[in-house]
């Protein structure tokens, strides 16, 4: 780490003096566990013990707490079979039996499958046989759903884990030779969601974040994005680090949320871009929410009025972050680039390499769109299943078309292969979005495009919200080109989305 890193870590308050003692016991934990989940709290438990590391619907746990659970849970998952180099999956909402199982298999030595809360039985059952899983912990409401791929399988649920952590009088396994394996599930908008193996993060990966997102040590964070996806965990994972307080809900109830970040005095707010509409709908003005300074978006694309919208509302503290499961993040805009360009992704914080490039793999100037390509410490290894994404050197693509604007920040025009070409002149479709979301009446909106019999493809606008067409024609003309105005308009009670909020395009189409 160069001297940039060591300021941003110091800033977040991570090169504070520790008791040796302490620090005795944080190398311990590492030494037993390596870069895992279990090695997160297990530090956490010897550096500060008595701090709260989470607060759910049950109420809340300390490091020291969910560490001494946690060995219990790892003994009773190692005594029903869970084996070093197993494959679990953890199918859990926001909460400790999320985290808690987390930890236990990762104490196990066993490899966490992160499953989606949002798919269906016959989508589960794939993609448990094709990760090999050996075992699935479970809230209880997904048992009827888990029951065809159940047989042969450790099932255990959440609910009766979280009762054997108070009363187990059973010890963590000893050192496992394998350090767990994180594997988390694609977004599977574009098709089946694919297991993509995480690199372990390290201190870099972590002021890479903190240069971009102002994260402080020993604050609270409520996380309302789902844990299961690289976006929440993320934030968990940072929090393991920080020793910070998590706040967690299994289901997410935006006036809820905001009572919640008054109650607990929380600095940051972890989101995904529909649940920010949402939390503009419950009044915020109606709770205290000083402590908040940071709002951190991420998991699908930002509308550009929606940014500016939380800014006027909440004031300057929402940053979003662009990125994927395979590279992690590629770009964050603050306050500052959301105010100039609400459109923006940003730039790239410390340590992340972003191109974008021909072709041919050569970097474009400025201004003009191409293939992005990222790489940072965090990008995957390829996906389990033993495909890959395109690579350019040690850079992955992000399956996005993107350009550079005059002062450096990045504008993500939209997938790779949603661009189309009309009358001889390429059309992004998230330009349209973009365009179309700037009428007051237009609270939603997807666009996809059709085959047309004379000019190859046209567009078709999917809109949320009352207004007229010409209104839109007009708002497209202006804002984007002729050529680019949608054919077809059609309007829908709602968009069709994934647990993160992504709009299944392929459902519209």
């Amino acid at each position: 780490m160069d001297l940039t890193g060591a300021k941003v870590l110091a800033k977040a308050g991570l090169l504070n003096p520790i008791r040796p003692d302490r620090l005795l016991g944080m190398a311990l934990a590492l030494a037993r566990w390596g870069l895992t989940p279990a090695t997160g709290y297990a530090a956490g438990a010897a550096r500060h013990p008595d701090r709260v590391a989470i607060i759910d619907d049950e109420g809340s746990l300390t490091y020291r707490e969910l560490d001494q659970r946690t060995d219990r849970l790892a003994g009773e998952l190692r005594a029903r079979g869970v084996l070093e180099g197993s494959a679990v999956g953890l199918l859990a909402r926001n909460g400790r039996g999320f985290v808690e199982g987390s930890v236990a298999i990762s104490k196990c030595g066993a490899d966490v499958l992160y499953l989606n809360t949002g798919l269906g039985g016959t989508q589960l059952a794939e993609v448990l046989h094709r990760e090999g899983a050996d075992a699935v912990l479970h809230d209880a409401e997904f048992a009827e759903l888990l029951a065809p791929s159940a047989p042969g399988k450790v099932m255990v649920t959440t609910e009766e884990l979280s009762a054997l952590a108070a009363t187990s009088t059973r010890e963590a396994p000893p050192k496992t030779g394998h350090a767990s394996r994180l594997v988390i599930l694609t977004s599977g908008t574009t098709g089946a969601p694919r297991g993509a193996a995480r690199s372990r993060a390290s201190i870099d990966d972590a002021a890479s974040m903190l240069s971009r997102i102002p994260l402080r040590a020993a604050e609270t964070t409520f996380i309302a994005s789902p844990v299961f996806h690289a976006w929440g965990l993320g934030h968990l994972t940072m929090a393991m680090l920080l020793g910070s307080t998590v706040v967690l809900h299994k289901k997410f109830d935006a006036a809820r949320v905001l009572q919640a970040v008054e109650e607990h005095e929380a600095s940051a707010l972890v989101v995904v871009p529909v649940m920010l509409d949402l939390l503009l709908k419950a009044d915020p003005a109606g709770f205290d929410l000083q402590a908040l300074r940071v709002i951190a978006s991420s998991g699908s694309a930002l509308p550009g009025v929606l940014a500016t919208r939380v800014l006027d509302v909440f004031g300057p503290v929402l940053y979003n972050l662009y990125g994927s499961t395979e590279v992690a993040y590629a770009a964050v805009a603050g306050p500052e680039d959301l105010a100039a360009d609400p459109h923006t992704a940003g730039r790239p914080p410390y340590g992340v390499t972003l191109r974008i490039v021909d072709a041919a793999g050569e970097d474009v100037p400025d201004g003009t769109p191409g293939r992005v390509f990222v790489g940072s410490g965090l990008a995957f290894a390829g996906y389990t299943d033993g495909t890959d994404k395109d690579r350019l050197g040690a850079l992955v693509a992000t399956g996005d078309l993107g350009v550079f604007g005059s002062e450096g920040r990045l504008t993500v025009l939209g997938r790779d292969d949603d661009m189309v070409v009309i009358g001889g002149e390429n059309v992004y479709p998230g330009q349209v979005e973009n365009a179309l979301l700037g009428h007051p009446g237009v609270r939603e909106c997807a666009v996809t495009a059709v085959p047309d019999e004379t000019f190859g493809v046209s567009l078709v606008a999917h809109v949320v919200g009352e207004a007229e067409i010409e209104d839109l024609k007009a708002r497209v003309r202006d804002g984007v080109a002729r050529f680019a105005v949608p054919r077809v308009f059609t309007f829908v009670e709602a968009l069709p989305r994934n647990a993160t909020g992504k709009v299944l395009k392929r459902e519209l189409a």
